[in-house]
This record gives C-alpha cells, sequence and structure tokens, in this order.
C-alpha cells in the first residue's frame, strides 16, 4: 500500500517524482477498505479457456495490496463454443448484463483466436465493442492483453494491426521507456515478456492513437502503453501472463499440426526459450518423428517431461510487479461503490494526478 504523505518532508516529494505513489492526508483519509471487483473477459478458445482464467486469477491473487478480490469470469455468448466448454460457463461464469448491474472496478480482457482476416469480421466484434464502450465510461481502468489490444485500437483510435508475414513467438527482452510511471514503478527496467502473435501495432500507431508507451523491444516492439490519461486503459502487446509451459505447449500443437498435414513446414523453435540441452531434445524427437512418419511406423511420443524440467521463467516476477501495481492504483481511486469508476475529486482526463494529461 502507498505512503501517506503526512508532513512536508521532501522525500515524498522526491519519492513522487521517481514515479512512487504517496498519497495526500486527504485523500488517504476518504479511501474505504473494501474489497474489489474485478472483470475477466475470457476470449479465448475452448482448450485455453480455463488455463487461461488460472494464469490471470493466480496474477490478481499474488498482487499485494490489502484488499478482498472479486474476479468476474465472463465470455461473449457471439464465441462459438464447445458443449463442455458451453457447460463450464454457464455454471461458474456471470453475464456481461450482470456486471453491468452490479458493477465493477477493473477490468481485464484477454486474448482471442481470430478466424477471419479482419477483426471487424470476427463474431465477437459487435459485442466486444460494447463492453469497451461500457468499460470506459464506468470501470476505474482496463487491461487489455495482445489480440484485445489490437481490437482497442482499432475500435477506439482505427489503428488497424499489421501482418508480420510470419509468427512472433518466443521470449524477448524489453526496456522500460517511461522510469516515472507508476505502473512501473519498482519493476526491473530491463525484462522479459512472452509474444506470440503474426500481426503487429506500431510505436507509431500507438503515439498517432495518443497513447503513451512505458515499455518496448528492439526485436518485438511495443509491449506496454497507456491511454492518453495515462491510466484508463493499459494496453499489452505480449502475453506476461504466460505459465513456464505456455509456450512448449503451443510448440507442441504446432508440430503435432505439422504431423497431422494442417502445416506444410516444421515448426522453428519459440525465440529465446529453449536452451541448448533442450534444442537437442526436440532435435532427436523431429528426427524420430520424421522417420516413422516416412516408414509410416509407428510415432514417438513428445519429450513434454524431458525438456519441461529446465524450462526458464523469466518473466512472471515483472508481470506480477506490474499487475500488482495496475491494482493498486485501482484499489487508492475508485469510487467505494462499485458502480462509480472514481472516488470523489478524481479527475478522469488525469486519475493519477501525474499530470500528462492531453
Amino acid at each position: 500500500m502507498p505512503l501517506v504523505s503526512h508532513n512536508g518532508l521532501p522525500t515524498f516529494k522526491r519519492l513522487r517524482r521517481d514515479g512512487q505513489t504517496i498519497l495526500e492526508t486527504g485523500r488517504a483519509l476518504h479511501q474505504h477498505i473494501r474489497e474489489l471487483h474485478i472483470g475477466l473477459l475470457n476470449m479465448m478458445p475452448d482448450a485455453a479457456l480455463e488455463a487461461t482464467e488460472r494464469q490471470f486469477f493466480r496474477l490478481i491473487g499474488e498482487s499485494n495490496p490489502i484488499a478482498q478480490f472479486y474476479v468476474h469470469p465472463f465470455t461473449l455468448k457471439e464465441i462459438p463454443r464447445s458443449k463442455r466448454a458451453q457447460q463450464h460457463i454457464s455454471d461458474y461464469y456471470d453475464t456481461f448484463e450482470q456486471l453491468q448491474e452490479e458493477g465493477l472496478d477493473a477490468l481485464i480482457i484477454t486474448g482471442a483466436t481470430p478466424i477471419h482476416p479482419k477483426l471487424s469480421d470476427e463474431p465477437f466484434w459487435n459485442p466486444l465493442e460494447e463492453v469497451v464502450e461500457w468499460a470506459f465510461e464506468n470501470v476505474t481502468s482496463t487491461l487489455c492483453s495482445c489480440l484485445a489490444t489490437h481490437a482497442v485500437l482499432q475500435l477506439r483510435h482505427q489503428q488497424q494491426r499489421t501482418p508480420l508475414g510470419f509468427k512472433r513467438w518466443g521470449v524477448y527482452p524489453h526496456r522500460v521507456t517511461d522510469r516515472s510511471h507508476p505502473l512501473v514503478h519498482d519493476v526491473n527496467n530491463l525484462f522479459n515478456v512472452p509474444h506470440s502473435r503474426f500481426n503487429e501495432i506500431s510505436r507509431d500507431q500507438f503515439e498517432q492513437a495518443g497513447l503513451h508507451v512505458l515499455a518496448e523491444s528492439d526485436e518485438a516492439g511495443v509491449h506496454l502503453a497507456v491511454s492518453d490519461d495515462r491510466f484508463r486503459m493499459v494496453f499489452h502487446q505480449g502475453h506476461p501472463e504466460y505459465d513456464t509451459v505456455s509456450l512448449l505447449k503451443e510448440y507442441k500443437r504446432e508440430v503435432q499440426q505439422y504431423e497431422a498435414g494442417k502445416r506444410q513446414d516444421y515448426p522453428p523453435f519459440p525465440e529465446h526459450f529453449f536452451r541448448e540441452r533442450e534444442k537437442a531434445i526436440l532435435d532427436e524427437y523431429r528426427v524420430h518423428l520424421l522417420d516413422a512418419m516416412t516408414s509410416l511406423g509407428a510415432l514417438p511420443g513428445f519429450p513434454d517431461q524431458l525438456v519441461f524440467e529446465r524450462l526458464d521463467n523469466t518473466w512472471h516476477d515483472t508481470a506480477e510487479g506490474i499487475v500488482s501495481n495496475w491494482i493498486g492504483l485501482v484499489y487508492q481511486i475508485t469510487h467505494h461503490d462499485r458502480k462509480l469508476p472514481f472516488m470523489e475529486g478524481i479527475d478522469p482526463k488525469d486519475p493519477l494526478g501525474i499530470g500528462h494529461p492531453t
């Protein structure tokens, strides 16, 4: 929780200038200690539906403000679902209509797997626009992940993503570009983030939309940015929520697609992820698989456990830190009535009071 500047000590001013959140005494006295209600719009396909829940629930649960978190997963009925997935949603998910009625303090929107070249042709496009517009008026802050970032940039800022012509896939180093912003306070200024996408929003496009970039990579481009008010919309272009094993599972699925004749080339390794020993194990598996496919022999089993034992997770601590900062900031400025986005005295055009709104 933040420090309270209860006197004129110059250290408070210096810490605030360095990006640490410092509350004035009056604002601190008006805060209400209560639970936070966080929506999770899960647009991932059936195979990743529950894994995505766990990943975001874990990040929320590991944040450290003094609050109890009620996470409300929901999805869009326009997204096609299997019978099993629909039963899971019926049993455990809220509806958007329920959450509109009850209110939310914060919202996370996951990525999705598109089935059309144009995002605007996706079945989730119009209902997603409704959620985004409602959230901007009624929720303190919304955090978008990967494809959700691309969709919101097009919906609200007319910036269309550009096909890369290849899959940006792996773990990439990123550098903080604005160390004074409270979202990146006290996280490493150089950190890794997994990416997995075929399209990109460039830094120029973020800037043309009036957004503020907080972290980017020489290889993978912008990862973290915020809206022009510096907080009401938070954009991730990568996947900081990924588990240690997520990229290995993606690689295995790509290999299985090749084995089934659904892709023409054998998949490359995710960049900067597997170490040399793991690459050697997977290369040996590839040789045995290709031999078996040629000879119509028994196919070898994928060496999951041999590889998993030595995978490195080099991104989770920073992801946890940024999400913790995000939730902490929501906690400090949200209204005690979850139907209202801000406590009294908060300027929606500059909710953090950091003096950067346009």
